[in-house]
């Protein structure tokens, strides 16, 4: 992946907005009800500023379902968010980011909102309204970097990291990959779903063919055996790669665009 800078930078970009996806998921475990949905809707993510991280922390809480307020004074990075769809809304101030994230969350419908104005000043605002978060992004980075519990998605720990890249029509061939990796999860792994269901809506461009997800070695290995299967049946054709990294190893299955009866 590092012969293309293309997809390096859509699997590096993935990679911090599942941890930090991680990390709200953690959060989420701690006053979730067994019978309520895995995701964040009514809660409000401040996400301070819409630098490098802060676009992966507003991915992450778009797909973990928050509503989440963003700022940054850097124009160029405004209009960068709005053209790639990190945010849903640039505004000027702090009162008309709460009118629309007020009635979202009432909703608990996923939003974000971004003030155009420097985030320290964000802040003291936020604090001087008593406007009170529920998540914060210190809090977020925190739980990313925490070892997991039983139950909960680990961006590092003991697990398999897996990728699936597509070289071409990745609009048409991701979807069916990532529909044998939702069949390949434990039926518990409520989480990593949401991930893989969710992720390409609000990452889109920016993977650039490239998805991914950690989890416990088991799934790894299912998921390249049916891809596997499904390729050499000719029930999916795609050129790609899957790679799966081991704490003690790396492993590549190449799928070529024109030897489809050839082993993996």
């Amino acid at each position: 992946m590092a012969h293309d800078p293309h997809a390096w930078t859509g699997y590096t970009f993935s990679l911090e907005t599942f941890k930090f996806y991680c990390g709200l998921t953690q959060a989420s475990h701690s006053d979730r009800q067994p019978d309520q949905d895995p995701g964040l809707g009514g809660k409000l993510l401040w996400a301070g500023e819409l630098d490098e991280s802060g676009r992966a922390l507003v991915v992450a809480g778009n797909i973990a379902g928050a509503a989440t307020l963003t700022a940054t004074a850097d124009v160029n990075a405004q209009k960068r968010a709005v053209r790639e769809a990190i945010v849903d809304f640039l505004v000027t101030s702090l009162d008309e980011a709460l009118r629309i994230l007020k009635n979202e969350i009432r909703k608990r419908q996923t939003v974000a909102v971004c003030v155009g104005a420097a985030p320290d000043l964000m802040e003291r605002e936020i604090s001087e309204r008593g406007v009170q978060p529920d998540l914060y992004r210190r809090d977020i980075i925190a739980a990313a970097e925490r070892p997991s519990k039983p139950g909960e998605l680990d961006p590092r720990g003991d697990r398999a990291l897996v990728i699936w890249r597509v070289h071409a029509g990745p609009q048409v061939v991701l979807p069916k990959l990532d529909a044998i990796a939702i069949d390949c999860l434990a039926s518990a792994d409520e989480f990593a779903r949401r991930w893989i269901r969710l992720s390409p809506r609000y990452i889109g461009r920016l993977e650039h063919g490239v998805h991914l997800l950690i989890g416990n070695p088991g799934f790894a290995v299912r998921f390249v055996e049916r891809v596997g299967e499904q390729f050499r049946r000719g029930e999916i054709r795609f050129e790609g790669q899957i790679q799966v990294s081991y704490p003690d190893r790396n492993e590549e299955y190449c799928f070529p665009p024109r030897q489809m009866n050839e082993e993996i």
